[in-house]
């Protein structure tokens, strides 16, 4: 895999090297003047980032002379002003299709051509342009002979960038940086932002804001017109009715306000749940109302709705694909995102033809999430947590890909520059799903960090993924994933070591090797107490207690890699510093369970915190027998006793009993199979963000509660057994973890019921008595279903015990 991956390296550097280069450090601008089309926009982004990168002024004229080096930027209208040789020269390639471009460059000629139906199809290949060019302090070159004609593969290409208090960054974004920010997606095809009304699910306001949402909300709207690119607009309905006439008055004054204010709006999302959820029939007659509303100010915008719901019943799907069918004039298509239990490839087929979908994929979260990082180690879970800095670039592409031609594209959910990465696998595929995924990275690299250091850099992104594959104790790419940006750090000019982008993924690179360095000692430390406790004897148990406690401290009290710990913290300041980054609570206002992963760097990580708390709880036996005893009872806790079975289902160890017919590559988002799951949860606490060794009422738990096998909705989880021992008979212990609380059955081989439908989250551990005649063959398949609107079913442990 390394081996393939140098040699895409080595293929896009001869790319980029191989032909001859056309010098543009004089260039001159040639700019078509076309009443009808301005291109001001994209001449300006193309002189602003070349100054930015090499300090170049790019002049712009308007009657060429012989001998003057030239970029041209023309609008397919404009193609005939140009000269004959010229207009010959550009008509040698078909025209583009839609929002498509065109990008000829020529030494012989001395001439660079980027040419567009419309100033947002030129700015792309200003984008193409800068991505393909040469640029470091007074030097612009650009490779001879390129010609290059390309439409975008799908029509929706964006990503929601939303101001409010519980993002990780976006609050702290001033309006240049958000500018900036709008310019660099679409330097890679994006045209879509999706942004936010004044209220949602959030707080007003955050201490980072340096304007109200609502203002700022008008001015990402402005940016975007700018830009000439479409806005989208997320908009819950958070009023707590929508049938009494006074709260529709107040929710009709409050979208009235919102959309006069804004310059420009394209369409509106709203979700049918989390928030907001409202039966079909009550929303869909409300959303006609805002239609008529929208169309006084933006006349031809639509309304987009998903069927994004924490609990809905067939009924409540029955009547929204009626709706959604309905032909609406207003009505603009559906969107498929997190939180919709019917798989992409049936909600296509449920729809009528001529109702578009668009994507609305969940790149920012890597657990409890629409596409939850696959069999993720729990130590990752603990400390790098929901939204770390999270460059997925591989299994972007891969998600990607395997749904793209049910949908019409995509504007991702984001919140905030944890997923920059993911941003831009995103919208390079939606221009074109061929493009490899170390591709982008490389332009990416390129046209944001530094030129020269691109490929090691390109190959250090995608390391930081593979650094989340497998178990954390024995990845050896973590510790040569450090090395790889040591190095590049210690190459680094002033200018990528105050870049955000630079700054992500160096913090990520010691984080990993912080957190493996830690479980690695921790592990060794959680091994040397548990051999103090089972070389006690009766006697000598108290003093082996003492022992193993005393060990225990060591994690507290003997830090390891110190130095590592440190680097994560500056690292940390300066991504507060340079882009509002908040990784932490106290020091940089983060939002709880959000982006403040650096809060979980020194989370335990082993399961010596319950075993702290259970030799707690029998340091003042008095009676030596009963004392070893309890210490017995400790470290035998998954010991199913002679010819029994125990397995931790949270553990890809168990995973092989685990019954599917989809792969992650198939079914990413776990619809359909079963995948694994973090968290313990807490008695009356829906939702959990972060995991931690604590659940139901608070008390310590082996660390194997944090991680379970789970299914989504009503798709059956199913465990099997084989080997069993056909003349015996059984009994079953099963904990129940996890943060859904959903009512559960459990079925024996499709016919022996365990246990009815039992509302878990109460409490963790059950046991039960297996039916004979369910073993009698060997063989044992235990399917669990949950109720009509239950979120799901979850298994972490089970012991067979022989009787």
């Amino acid at each position: 895999m390394r081996l393939n991956i140098v040699f895409t390296i080595a293929v896009l550097l001869f790319v980029h090297n191989s032909f001859a280069q056309i010098d543009l450090s004089s260039a001159l601008l040639w700019t078509d003047d076309n009443k009808k089309i301005s291109l001001r926009k994209p001449a300006d982004v193309l002189k602003e980032e070349v100054k930015k990168r090499t300090g170049i002024t790019i002049a712009p004229v308007t009657k060429v002379q012989p001998g003057q080096t030239v970029i041209y930027l023309v609008s397919s209208e404009g193609e005939p002003k140009l000269p004959k040789q010229i207009r010959e020269l550009a008509a040698r390639l078909a025209a583009p299709g839609e929002e498509g471009y065109k990008l000829i460059t020529s030494k012989e000629q001395s001439l660079v051509i980027i040419s567009g139906k419309n100033a947002r199809a030129v700015l792309y290949g200003v984008g193409k342009f800068l991505r393909e060019a040469h640029m470091k302090q007074e030097v612009l070159t650009i490779s001879d002979n390129i010609s290059v004609t390309s439409t975008p593969a799908y029509p929706i290409r964006g990503h929601q960038l939303g101001y409010r208090a519980k993002t990780n960054s976006y609050d702290a974004f001033t309006v240049k940086q958000f500018d900036q920010y709008i310019r660099d997606l679409a330097l890679f095809g994006a045209n879509s932002i999706e942004i936010m009304p004044p209220r949602t699910d959030d707080d007003d306001s955050s201490k980072h804001m340096v304007t109200t949402p609502f203002k700022m909300m008008v001015e990402q709207s402005r940016i975007c017109k700018e830009y000439g690119l479409d806005v989208w607009m997320w908009y819950p309905n958070m009023g707590s009715d929508y049938v009494q006439r006074d709260s529709l008055r107040n929710e009709m004054k409050e979208r009235l306000e919102v959309f006069a204010a804004l310059p420009k709006l394209d369409h509106v999302f709203v979700p049918g749940g989390d928030p907001g959820d409202l039966e079909p029939d009550v929303m869909f007659k409300w959303l006609g109302t805002v239609a008529t509303a929208l169309r006084q100010y933006h006349p031809n915008a639509k309304i987009w709705v998903s069927p994004q719901a924490f609990r809905p019943g067939q009924s409540w799907f029955d009547s929204f694909f009626t709706h959604a069918n309905a032909g609406y004039p207003w009505f603009g298509g559906v969107v498929f995102g997190p939180w919709v239990k019917i798989p992409l490839e049936d909600l296509r087929k449920k729809l009528n033809p001529a109702v578009p979908i668009r994507r609305y994929p969940d790149i920012t979260h890597s657990l409890s999430a629409q596409y939850p990082v696959p069999d993720w180690d729990v130590a990752y879970a603990m400390t790098l947590g929901r939204e770390c800095i999270n460059p997925r670039p591989n299994d972007q592409k891969m998600i990607h890909n395997r749904f793209d031609k049910l949908a019409s594209g995509s504007i991702s959910y984001s919140e905030g520059t944890n997923d920059d990465v993911n941003k831009f696998i995103w919208s390079d595929l939606d221009w074109d799903p061929s493009t490899p995924a170390l591709k982008t990275l490389y332009d990416y690299a390129r046209l944001f960090i530094n030129e020269e250091m691109a490929p090691e850099l390109a190959l250090g992104i995608e390391a930081l993924e593979t650094n989340l594959r497998g178990p954390l104790l024995t990845n050896k790419t973590v510790e040569q994933t450090l090395l790889l940006w040591k190095d590049l750090e210690r190459k680094a000019t002033p200018d990528m070591i105050n870049n955000f982008r630079f700054q992500m993924c160096l913090l990520r690179a010691y984080y990993d090797a912080y957190v493996q360095r830690r479980l690695i000692r921790e592990t060794a430390i959680e091994m040397q107490a548990r051999q103090i406790l089972e070389d006690a004897t009766a006697e000598t148990s108290h003093l082996a207690v003492l022992k193993a406690m005393q060990v225990l401290d060591e994690v507290a009290y003997e830090p390891v890699a110190i130095s590592l710990r440190e680097k994560c913290f500056v690292l940390a300041d300066s991504l507060y510093s340079s882009i509002g980054a908040q990784l932490t609570i106290e020091k940089h206002g983060a939002m709880p369970g959000r982006g403040n992963f650096l809060d979980n760097i020194d989370i335990p990580l082993s399961d010596a915190a319950w075993l702290q708390d259970q030799l707690n709880g029998i340091e003042g036996i008095a009676d030596d027998n009963e004392r070893l005893q309890k210490i017995k009872d400790i470290l035998l806790r998954t010991y199913p006793g002679p010819g029994g079975f125990y397995d931790h289902f949270g553990s890809v160890q168990s995973k092989y009993r685990v019954v599917t017919d989809k792969t992650y590559q198939e079914d990413p988002g776990s619809l359909q199979s079963p995948r694994i799951s973090f968290g313990v949860g807490i008695i009356g606490e829906e939702w959990v963000h972060e995991v931690r060794s604590q659940g139901f009422s608070g008390q310590t738990t082996p660390a194997a509660w944090m991680s379970q096998i789970n299914t989504l909705y009503d798709t059956p989880l199913k465990i099997k057994y084989d080997n069993l021992d056909s003349t015996a008979a059984y009994k079953m212990r099963i904990t129940y973890t996890g943060r859904f609380r959903s009512k559960l059955k459990l079925v024996a081989n499709d016919q022996f019921v365990i246990h009815d439908f039992m509302q878990t989250g109460e409490r963790p551990v059950y046991e039960f008595d297996i039916p004979k005649e369910a073993t009698s063959s060997g063989k044992l398949v235990f399917t669990w279903t949950c109720g009509e609107g239950q979120r799901g079913s979850q298994v972490c442990e089970i012991w067979l015990i022989k009787k």
